[in-house]
């Protein structure tokens, strides 16, 4: 297998679009890592109030920028990395409240209908990607996805409902419907 190697920025990224951390990289997420390592865990334990969940929300946002291979200049530093652990506590939090409904409608099942450990974890991150998935539609594509799924309503009563035509509905719809395949072909549902 033959590895090609392309130069973008100051990240390499191979065939698969794995990053290779070139050794500026290394020192500018080391140097910001040294710069704002403190304020930031004061932050997220704040929000948190937990240290373990905030060391572990902080090393998640020094891994993000570093996946990104965008390591932001020092006069825009604090903003960006607010911004991407704001972001992330977000993302934590709808995880969270996806979970939640999840074992709530499976404790009122009767015992004999609940499924294995492992088969509970697969449906919830199966949930959770529906959901980030669903997130990064726009909103009238996410609105009319679950208009129609959820509430079940008729593809004209929901272009009344968004002002926007029929066919443009039938768009909005299928747009959801690749989404969720999506996340269904990963996890080999």
């Amino acid at each position: 297998m033959r590895m090609i190697i392309i130069k973008v920025g100051f990240v390499y990224r191979d065939f698969n679009g794995m990053n290779k951390i070139t050794y500026k990289m290394q020192t500018d997420l080391t140097q910001l890592y040294q710069a704002h390592q403190a304020w930031l865990s004061i932050f997220l334990r704040k929000r948190l109030h937990c240290s373990h969940q905030a060391a572990d929300l902080l090393q998640d946002t020094y891994l993000k920028i570093l996946v990104s291979g965008k390591i932001p200049p020092e006069e825009y530093a604090r903003q960006y990395l607010t911004r991407v652990a704001k972001g992330l506590l977000v993302d934590q939090a709808r995880r969270w409240r996806i979970e939640q409904a999840y074992l709530d409608t499976i404790r009122q099942l009767p015992e004999v209908n609940q499924e294995s450990p492992e088969h509970r974890l697969q449906t919830i991150e199966t949930l959770i990607e529906v959901d980030e998935l669903l997130h990064n539609l726009p909103e009238k594509a996410r609105q009319a996805f679950l208009l129609r799924r959820i509430e079940g309503l008729s593809y004209r009563t929901i272009a009344e409902q968004l002002k926007v035509s029929v066919s443009s509905v039938e768009k909005y719809i299928a747009r959801g419907l690749a989404a969720c395949t999506i996340a269904m072909l990963k996890h080999n549902l």
